[in-house]
């Protein structure tokens, strides 16, 4: 922009009185891509006096690329631009009544800038009042990865070193793909979706009654790339890496005007580097009388394939049927040695125990989904309809050998475990959106899914089977959901008003008759989102929405794995949802080429969940989640994005929050009073010869909660792109955790004992990869790769 604000601003007021009394007209448009035909998001427009060239009115485009205007009649020169794009100049054009221009095309600017070469692309990370929207395609370090390996560089995104997602610090995030639910999601397979299959990743951390009322922490939707060019096109990538990481993915798409078919192929083998110690003591009256390590050497492998195909079929321009259906398969290996050490108060060695853990787990997903669209002559009006079933199985086997080996005792035991674990999913949505008079809209849908998942769990000692931990776990769920919202606007003033209910039958049940939960509920759950704008660049948003977090399977199984005996984890089948209302504050502003989207939230929640760890007779550790009283949350975030030169894109995010934790669990009441914070910084540059250099560090503060201390700690990546042969080959090269900084160091601490892990599931990882394209263009936004 070659305008400064507060120019603009004086001469919005200024035209206002002059024009106050004259004939106001409607002129608007839409600006679009010229070769991929996508529209352009916060293009600037500007409408300036044909004679002296002052400034009229302005503003920037919206996500569909449309703007709109009102001004006095007259003749008016209009000025467009985007960054990267070419400027387009509409010169002596009378306005005199209502008008709607045709199309507006902009073309990139490969123009020299200090010897820096420039090419199109959008943004990597886009601020909205709503919600953040993160372009994958743009992002050099996850090439090669999976959809894991992006969440850690989206803003307000927090991944551990356990692959557990958390937005703003909290864990009770809903993640959804294409606006929906999937297995994959809720079942630890985020690591399963290849990066470049992902378009981008919103987060949405106030939801609309639109959305499913699941995820106290808000929503992360990852979008996977759908095709929009007509023709036969396509790509292959090769990939490899130290630790290995090599594969090779394969996509190729055909588009007519009556249909579109589509493929991916995948292969991926990985193995990993993880490190993880364990140190106990224990106390009497507050002075430490033993000790207990443990040491391990650890081996973890993972290879998978995926197999995505599909097809859409164009009724007419109006009606579309798409078929899909997912295969992804995993097998996973680890060969891990335990060693436990007890020592006495004087930190002599007792006995050295030793357990050898071989594991494998094969995995299989499989997902068939039907997507139906109709659109309507009237603009705005549309229906939409999915069905989707999902069924996968997971079979993990561990063979466990111990021992005692100081001193040396020739008694060996053998023990193994089976989990063979199954789920069927069906899933219905319908959407149905139409205008209400010149803006207001309105909304309303229905949704319902139900899931029947089984875990058959035994455990063999020396050949004999171990009731205690042997039987069939029955988890039932069926939620079904209705909501309406009304949207409108006034002048400046914008509103959105929802309301969604929905009823939820729980029902857990194993074969010995031991648990035996039925949960029926229903909510309501009322959204209020209120946005005012002061000009066309700056505004601010008001919002407010009741949440809840139903517990995960993984949190309700009581059988969680025999490797590590001596600190045993177990879900709790009586676990209840957490409810959460929360407020939110947020401003969007653009000065010239810089971005800022500040905010302030405030999260209270009830029947909060949390992980408390407690000694067992024998003295062996025992954790589980356990409902606690309440969560007040308390939180500021500030988030920019700016490009002072064309080169050059800086982005970075600040989160800061203080929480109050309350409540009692087996007549021991538990409180914690804290804070914490994270940020992320992101530089991008656009070098000569058409590379391009991607730095990444992430800053995670100390956290404490009720029982659990996490020191603070940082981590930096580095990626590097090339593209050569005009943009039909691409060469990237990453490195992860360039310095092996990524190490989690944990405190907890009970009553008579505290434990100190350290843990990290990979060091430093240096990936790169080769891409080709065929009839396709390396910033074509579709289901293929980038």
């Amino acid at each position: 922009m070659n305008y400064k604000i507060l120019p603009l601003i004086f001469a919005l007021f200024l035209s206002s009185l002059l024009f106050a009394q004259k004939n106001n007209v409607t002129i608007q448009g839409k600006i679009v891509e010229k070769t991929s035909q996508q529209p352009l998001e916060i293009a600037t427009v500007t409408i300036l006096n044909y004679n002296n060239e002052t400034i009229i009115t302005g503003g920037v485009t919206d996500e569909k690329g449309e703007f709109k205007f009102r001004i006095p009649s007259g003749t008016y020169d209009i000025k467009i631009e985007y960054l990267a794009f070419k400027d387009v100049f509409i010169d002596d054009r009378k306005i005199d009544k209502n008008t709607t221009l045709e199309t507006i095309l902009m073309e990139e600017d490969h123009q020299q800038l200090d010897a820096v070469e420039i090419t199109a692309e959008k943004s990597t990370v886009e601020y909205k009042l709503d919600k953040k929207v993160f372009n994958v395609g743009k992002d050099i370090i996850s090439k090669s990865g999976s959809a894991i390996d992006i969440l850690e560089n989206v803003p307000s995104v927090g991944v551990d070193v356990e692959g557990n997602v958390s937005l703003r610090g909290n864990s009770g995030v809903n993640i959804l793909i294409n606006g929906k639910p999937s297995v994959l999601t809720s079942n630890g397979g985020l690591d399963q979706i290849p990066s470049e299959n992902i378009a981008k990743i919103e987060v949405i951390t106030n939801p609309s009654a639109k959305y499913e009322s699941q995820g106290t922490a808000g929503i992360i939707n990852i979008i996977l790339k759908k095709n929009k060019k007509s023709g036969l096109a396509g790509s292959v990538k090769v990939e490899g890496g130290i630790p290995e990481n090599s594969g090779i993915n394969f996509n190729v798409n055909y588009k007519t005007q009556k249909f579109n078919i589509f493929t991916n192929l995948r292969y991926r083998s990985q193995t990993y580097d993880p490190r993880e110690s364990f140190e106990r003591t224990n106390f009497e009256n507050g002075i430490p009388v033993s000790f207990q390590n443990l040491d391990t050497d650890l081996e973890r492998s993972r290879s998978n394939y995926n197999i995505y195909f599909g097809g859409d079929y164009y009724f007419n321009d109006k009606n579309t049927l798409s078929l899909t259906y997912t295969r992804n398969h995993n097998e996973n290996e680890r060969n891990n040695t335990f060693l436990f050490s007890s020592l006495d108060q004087n930190k002599e060695i007792i006995d050295t125990y030793r357990r050898i853990e071989k594991y494998e787990e094969p995995q299989t997903y499989n997902q068939l989904e039907i997507d139906y669209l109709k659109t309507f002559d009237k603009k705005g009006k549309k229906l939409r309809m999915n069905l989707e079933y999902d069924f996968w199985n997971d079979d993990e086997n561990e063979s466990i050998t111990a021992q005692i080996i100081e001193p040396l005792n020739p008694e060996v035991d053998y023990i193994s475990s089976r989990d063979i674990e199954s789920s069927k999913d069906l899933y219905f949505q319908t959407d149905f959106e139409t205008p209400i008079g010149e803006k207001g809209g309105i909304e309303t849908g229905v949704r319902g899914q139900y899931r029947r998942i089984r875990s058959n769990y035994n455990v063999m000692d020396n050949g004999e089977l171990v009731d205690q931990f042997t039987n069939l776990f029955k988890y039932n769920e069926g939620i079904y959901g209705a909501y309406v919202q009304y949207k409108n606007s006034k002048n400046k003033f914008k509103y959105m008003l929802g309301l969604r209910t929905e009823i939820t039958n729980i029902e857990i049940l194993d074969h010995k008759n031991i648990f035996d939960q039925t949960k029926n509920y229903i909510n309501l759950f009322p959204t209020v989102h209120l946005t005012y704008n002061f000009s066309e660049k700056s505004n601010i948003q008001l919002s407010y929405s009741k949440r809840i977090s139903r517990p995960r399977f993984w949190q309700l199984n009581p059988f969680g794995g025999i490797a590590n005996n001596q600190a045993i984890y177990g879900g709790n089948p009586d676990l209840d949802p957490m409810y959460t209302n929360v407020f939110e504050l947020g401003q969007l502003w653009r000065i010239g080429k810089i971005q800022v989207n500040p905010s302030v939230y405030f999260q209270h929640t009830t029947d909060f969940v949390s992980f408390i760890t407690t000694e067992l007779p024998d003295g062996k550790l025992f954790s589980t989640p356990v409902n606690l009283d309440k969560e007040d949350r308390i939180g500021a975030e500030i988030s920019i994005n700016y490009s002072p030169v064309k080169w050059l894109r800086l982005s970075t995010d600040f989160n800061y929050y203080y929480f109050n934790q309350t409540g009692d669990y087996q007549n021991v009441s538990y409180s914690s009073k804290n804070d914490s914070w994270s940020s992320k910084i992101n530089a991008r540059m656009r070098l000569p010869k058409k590379f391009s250099l991607q730095i990444s560090s992430t800053f995670d503060g100390k956290k404490e909660n009720a029982q659990t201390t996490v020191d603070a700690l940082s981590w930096t990546s580095l990626g590097l792109n090339k593209d050569f042969l005009d943009d039909k080959m691409s060469f990237s090269l990453s490195v992860y955790n360039i310095f092996d900084s990524r190490i989690e160091k944990r405190y907890v601490t009970g009553e008579n004992f505290q434990i100190n892990y350290n843990q990290t599931n990979s060091g430093r990882r240096i990936r790169a990869s080769l891409t080709y394209r065929f009839n396709r263009k390396k910033n074509e936004r579709d289901r293929l790769p980038d």
